[in-house]
């Protein structure tokens, strides 16, 4: 089968691999779409090969992952041969990512595609959505909420499931967002931080970093999406990032809530695998709204 791998050094390369096997306790999924993050790119300019694996490793491209399930490993009843899933890719380091025909993952990272969410659609969501519901969970006690880069494709889970939970939100975002912002539930937008009246936390799924701590109360939270670059608190501000991690149970309740209209599913094309390139090259654009999804 065909996979895309990258050893780092901004090249895309075609891999030739056997169809994997599931193990106990995982599923094979047949792709029917993988999502293409920002994450992709960094791990094309070589993220992962500056310490996390060795200079040279082929490395699978690709988290989010939607299809069919075709096997299952010898311990799994459910879900079952047939289901339509969708899921998050468990270990990014490996050779086989989503950027590819079939994937094996563990049964725990996948949910079953609902009604209502179209099988290839589905692969814009996981990594996204995940990220944004993990973050929330480290941002204290509900109360009001900056949320930076609120249109992007965590900033807008961030926003719709903020105001889900209760949040007060207020949304960093340019002018020409401010009607996709309003309807996700900010309850006001900014285009500045020095625009933003003083919350009790801030996502910054943009990484502003220690510029987004001025709008934060004194002992108030700071939860970014960059483990790395979490920024010294200040003024009793506690500072921490999330490091996101598969959920299917979890997964399968936030699609729920896609269905319901309460949270809303953003593509932005649809492209071949063989157009790998293309396809990160677009969504790098400046501005891009939703996710660009590879087809095999």
């Amino acid at each position: 089968m065909r996979a895309v791998v990258t050893d780092g050094k901004d090249e895309l390369q075609f891999s030739d691999q056997h169809v994997p096997e599931p193990k106990p306790g995982e599923v094979r999924i047949s792709v029917a779409a993988a999502g293409v993050n920002p994450v992709d790119v960094a791990t094309r300019n070589g993220l992962l090969h500056a310490g996390v694996v060795p200079a040279g490793t082929a490395v699978g491209l690709g988290w989010d992952v939607s299809g069919i399930i075709d096997a299952v490993g010898t311990d799994v009843s459910s879900p079952t041969v047939g289901t339509r899933v969708v899921g998050l890719r468990a270990d990014p380091t490996t050779s086989l990512g989503t950027y590819a025909e079939f994937v094996v993952l563990p049964v725990d990272a996948v949910a079953p595609v609902p009604d209502g969410i179209a099988t290839i659609d589905a692969a814009s969501i996981p990594l996204n959505i995940l990220t944004a519901d993990q973050a929330l969970d480290l941002a204290g006690p509900v109360g009001t909420l900056l949320v930076t880069g609120a249109a992007g494709g965590v900033g807008g889970f961030a926003v719709a499931l903020a105001a889900d939970r209760g949040w007060t939100v207020t949304a960093l975002a340019r002018e020409s967002d401010r009607e996709f912002v309003l309807r996700a539930g900010a309850t006001s937008v900014v285009s500045s931080i020095a625009d933003a009246h003083p919350v009790d936390a801030v996502l910054d799924t943009a990484a502003l970093g220690s510029a987004a701590l001025a709008a934060v109360h004194d002992n108030g939270n700071y939860v970014g999406v960059l483990p790395p670059a979490v920024p010294d608190g200040e003024r009793g501000i506690a500072t921490t990032a999330v490091s996101v991690r598969h959920d299917g149970t979890r997964l399968t309740q936030l699609l729920e809530l896609v269905v319901s209209g309460a949270i809303e599913v953003r593509v932005a094309g649809t492209l071949a695998l063989e157009h790998a390139r293309t396809a990160q090259d677009e969504a790098s654009a400046q501005g891009v709204r939703g996710r660009w999804l590879l087809t095999p």
